[in-house]
């Protein structure tokens, strides 16, 4: 890997670093790249059951590299506006679907933020599944001030994760800074930590108490989610009556209570 370096630190976790931190982790090509690779990878792994996604350097990830995107439009003068429109539009849905990794992956996903998260790193963020951050953190939906609307998932997620409309709006609309505070106290984040060391401590205790859990329990767990997230209380009801009329049936079911009754720790095979 170029831009990314993959760790195992425990059994069933994997830890994704974004590494360019000469770059403030900015996300080129290549890194959008590297990370739905691995996603998809890890997502297929029978040996991960949990992920963790730091960065490393002084910061989680300034957002787009901005050489990227230059080349990207670039590649479109001298064409007229509609042929610049078509030519634009297949890029613009590969990163989509890059951002979308995150939550299209069927383990469980945390973020550790410590210092900038700005512009794609929220986009990025809000298809993980856990967000935690450093009192250090500052997060901004940058796209408002170079005159666009974020197009690869903030306007898309945000609103959904913190459950705030106006709190979200106000963000998209004004692109202002905001501190690890604020932003965890309107939900985007669910715990704060004082150091980037202490945050992926903590991160990874949460990835492996999530990786002793039945994998089986957890796959339905995350498609469930997403599903009802998007769907009518009533639909919702009616997927995860048809996922768990077969999902009931795994071993691993019967392996959770046997352990809880006896008072002992479970140990689930492998997907």
């Amino acid at each position: 890997m170029e831009t990314l370096i993959i760790e195992r630190p425990s059994e069933n976790v994997a830890l994704v670093r974004l590494n360019r931190p000469n770059k403030r982790n900015a996300m080129n090509g290549t890194m959008l790249d590297e990370i739905a690779r691995t996603m998809s990878q890890l997502s297929e792994d029978p040996d991960v059951r949990c992920i963790v996604i730091a960065g490393n350097g002084k910061c989680f990830t300034a957002g787009i590299d901005i050489n990227y995107l230059k080349d990207l439009f670039e590649t479109h003068q001298g064409a007229d506006p509609a042929r610049s429109g078509i030519i634009a539009r297949p890029n613009i849905k590969a990163m989509q679907e890059k951002i979308s990794s995150l939550e299209k992956c069927s383990k469980p996903v945390i973020v550790a933020v410590h210092g900038l998260c700005i512009g794609a790193g929220v986009d990025f963020i809000t298809a993980a599944d856990i967000r935690y951050c450093t009192t250090d953190t500052i997060i901004s939906v940058r796209e408002i001030n170079i005159g666009m609307a974020a197009d690869i998932g903030t306007l898309q997620r945000l609103h959904k994760v913190v459950g705030n409309q106006s709190w979200a709006r106000d963000l998209m609309f004004s692109g202002r800074d905001v501190k690890a505070a604020e932003a965890t106290s309107h939900g985007l984040f669910s715990k704060c930590f004082e150091s980037k060391e202490k945050v992926l401590e903590e991160a990874l205790k949460l990835a492996n108490e999530i990786a002793s859990k039945s994998p089986v329990a957890i796959v339905g767990i995350k498609k469930n989610l997403i599903y009802s997230r998007d769907h009518s209380v009533e639909e919702g009801l009616e997927f995860i009556l048809n996922w768990n009329s077969f999902a009931l049936q795994t071993e691993d079911t019967v392996q959770a209570i046997f352990s809880a009754m006896q008072n002992t720790k479970a140990v689930f095979p492998k997907l």
